[in-house]
């Protein structure tokens, strides 16, 4: 076919009665689809293809063309300024430029607009502006970082195009008529979390407790500190114990309410944490409760020991942790009071931890599977740490003389004379490992009283007053650490002079402390206090104040785990921090040895040193659901950090040492009367009333 001749053309456009410009329109749309059936089939796939990404991209991109389309029409307009950079402004907000007139420009009208306010001026109270009555403009607008239109993280969204600037000067004055409206509304409708976020009382739902870690909506955190210090500090000894009564209550609340039965809480997530599945919080807060005189609560726990608390499972635990938590608390709350069900229930424990101590060098391994009867070390290791393997020796020989069976005596009493006749010591220094196969020290020359060793130290005193201090060799290897201490480890801090215990390793001086080390203050005044050297006094009266230095200088009123001290004169910092070791766990040891300094010396400071740490704890670590978190930023009040872990120390030691501390009574857990007696004494005793 040929193509058509003008005169073809102009003889169609005269016969067709629309017009030549519709005949043209035609010929053309014949003349593109002759042209289109002549590309191949790839060619016309190709095209196809293009013409279907252009539309998916119209799709898309068409609600945001449409909103800047609208924002354009509805922007003012342009104002130059100094004949630079051209400046847009929202509607309603007129531009301030007429000073050569000399007056004040009209007020813009709208909400936002606002009369002038003293920079002083009390909270609430409004005061009348000096001079001209110029308006407040509004603030510039706020880009809306998260629009429905915008996909994808913030960091790859666009800026905000112009109907984002006409929606954020909206926003503005929104914001403004609900700060107007909300300050007639009552305050108390709000909560703070735990950043200090205001929250409407509505939206803070309590989720049900989950029985998963994890699974639990978190609720509102721990209190703003303004929030929670009481406008005024309660001096008597009555206000003091009962604020002790309050933390427990609390703790306990949550407790019971979202981790009952079950090792740890987690308060934040209102959920539980499992170590060994005994109920650690709960058996290690039996002796507490009952000094306390919680007796609801108390009869709560026993009636679930009672029922729920087996230990015929298979699960493995740490032999010094089931110890100490788990058969001390069985114990202490047995001599408290006087109910067999705890004793049967230590003896049991104390029978399948038993297998730990067949090792060829009769050191224990640190697991025990107390249901199967096997034990092991480490995966990683042979060795067990020192602090583990001797300090069982108090729990283990009072099972012995309630139980009239020696066997759980003999086992620890047999540590403790290896230990005593070892190689690599220095001048009563220990190193922190000994290995179960040889037994025979390990990692030598690192010396310390923090982590891995501590309670060595502590243990040797108190089992030398446990069994009536005729154990010449406990009293001999306790004395020699003290020297040891002394000569090896004990500095000053440049600035002012703070006493502190650091650590030796291979012969070089770390000033390093850990929190743990202010258990030696406490014990270093019981040695004293039964007999041993003066000076030990002295030792324990400067070591207390730099532990409570520890927790003073921090911004929270709470010590982070581990603290370094400077030893040059010309820095006015005596505490220094290490990011990684600002977190605080909630430990006893320094109200423990408060106790024992206020009991000694009568001295009312050592009590306000504690009142002071209960506070920092109720401001900076109580969670207003139930319960008290560990932290992990000491030295920042804003934002702590909360860990979501309430150790089950806190209520079976801290809180007990804080009563204890804050009591007036001296026979309550009366420091002048021995804890115990040595199994041989007691078998003496016992044959002396046979008939």
């Amino acid at each position: 076919m040929y193509p058509p001749s003008r005169k073809d053309f102009i003889s169609l456009t005269l016969s067709d009665p629309h017009g030549p410009s519709y005949n043209n329109g035609k010929h053309r749309r014949q003349s593109c689809w002759r042209k289109w059936k002549q590309l191949s089939r790839l060619q016309r796939s190709l095209v196809l293809f293009l013409l279907a990404l252009l539309l998916i991209f119209g799709l898309l991109t068409y609600p945001s063309v449409t909103q800047q389309w609208r924002g354009w029409s509805d922007r003012e307009d342009l104002l130059e300024l100094n004949d630079r950079d051209v400046t847009d402004l929202p509607r309603g907000v007129k531009s301030i430029l007429d000073d050569a007139a000399g007056k004040a420009p009209p007020p813009a009208a709208g909400p936002h607009v606002r009369p002038a306010v003293e920079p002083d001026a009390a909270a609430g109270a409004v005061v009348e502006p000096k001079g001209p009555n110029v308006p407040i403009l509004p603030k510039p607008p706020i880009k809306k970082k998260n629009s429905p239109n915008k996909r994808g993280p913030p960091s790859l969204q666009k800026d905000g195009n112009t109907s984002d600037t006409v929606r954020a000067e909206k926003q503005v004055q929104e914001v403004v008529q609900e700060e107007v409206a909300g300050e007639e509304e009552d305050k108390d409708k709000k909560i703070v979390s735990w950043r200090g976020a205001m929250i409407e009382a509505d939206q803070a739902t309590e989720p049900p407790p989950s029985a998963i870690v994890g699974d639990a909506a978190p609720p509102p955190g721990p209190a703003n500190p303004a929030d929670t210090v009481p406008p005024e500090v309660p001096t008597g000894t009555v206000d003091r114990l009962e604020a002790v009564c309050d933390a427990f209550r609390h703790a306990w609340k949550g407790y019971k309410d979202y981790a009952w039965g079950h090792d740890e809480l987690r308060p934040i997530s209102r959920s539980f944490g499992e170590w060994f599945g005994l109920g650690l919080t709960l058996i290690d807060s039996l002796d507490t409760m009952w000094i306390l005189g919680l007796k609801e609560e108390f009869a709560e726990a026993r009636d679930w020991v009672e029922k729920e608390l087996s230990f015929d499972k298979n699960v493995d635990v740490n032999l010094f942790e089931t110890t100490i938590r788990v058969l001390g608390g069985l114990l202490s709350t047995f001599h408290l009071t006087g109910d067999r069900l705890f004793l049967e229930k230590a003896k049991d424990l104390g029978s399948r931890l038993m297998p730990a101590f067949k090792t060829p060098s009769k050191i224990p391994f640190s697991d025990v599977n107390i249901g199967k009867g096997t034990a092991h070390p480490p995966r990683w290791t042979s060795d067990s740490t020192l602090a583990e393997v001797t300090s069982i020796q108090l729990e283990f020989r009072e099972l012995s003389r309630l139980t009239q069976d020696p066997q759980y005596q003999e086992v620890v009493n047999e540590v403790m004379k290896l230990v005593h006749k070892l190689p690599g010591k220095q001048d009563g220094l220990v190193p922190m490992f000994i290995n179960t196969n040889t037994g025979q020290f390990t990692h030598k020359g690192v010396f310390t009283l923090g982590a891995r060793a501590d309670s060595y130290y502590e243990y040797l005193l108190k089992q030398w007053i446990q069994g009536g201090k005729t154990e010449d060799d406990l009293l001999e290897d306790y004395l020699q650490a003290v020297d040891g201490v002394r000569k090896h480890l004990v500095r000053q801090t440049g600035p002012s002079k703070l006493t502190f215990v650091g650590e030796l390793s291979h012969s070089r001086f770390n000033p390093k402390m850990d929190h743990l080390v202010c258990f030696l203050p406490g014990t270093l005044a019981l040695g004293a206090h039964n007999g041993l050297p003066g000076d030990h006094m002295d030792l324990a009266v400067q070591l207390m104040e730099t532990c409570h230095q520890m927790y003073k200088q921090m911004e929270t009123g709470l010590s982070p785990e581990i603290v370094h001290f400077n030893l040059q004169a010309n820095d006015g910092n005596d505490v220094v921090v290490k990011p990684a070791d600002r977190h605080n766990l909630l430990r006893p040891e320094t109200v423990e040895s408060l106790f024992y300094m206020y009991r000694f010396t009568k001295d009312t400071k050592y009590r306000d040193w504690g009142w002071e740490i209960l506070q920092s704890f109720n401001n900076y670590t109580k969670v207003p659901g139930g319960g008290y978190t560990s932290i992990n930023n000491v030295r920042d009040p804003l934002n702590p950090g909360p860990r979501d872990k309430m150790e089950s120390f806190f209520l079976g030691e801290t809180l007990k040492y804080f009563y204890l501390l804050f009591s007036d009574d001296p026979e309550l857990l009366s420091l002048d009367k021995l804890w115990g007696k040595s199994l041989l004494q007691q078998q003496k005793q016992d044959a002396h009333r046979r008939p």
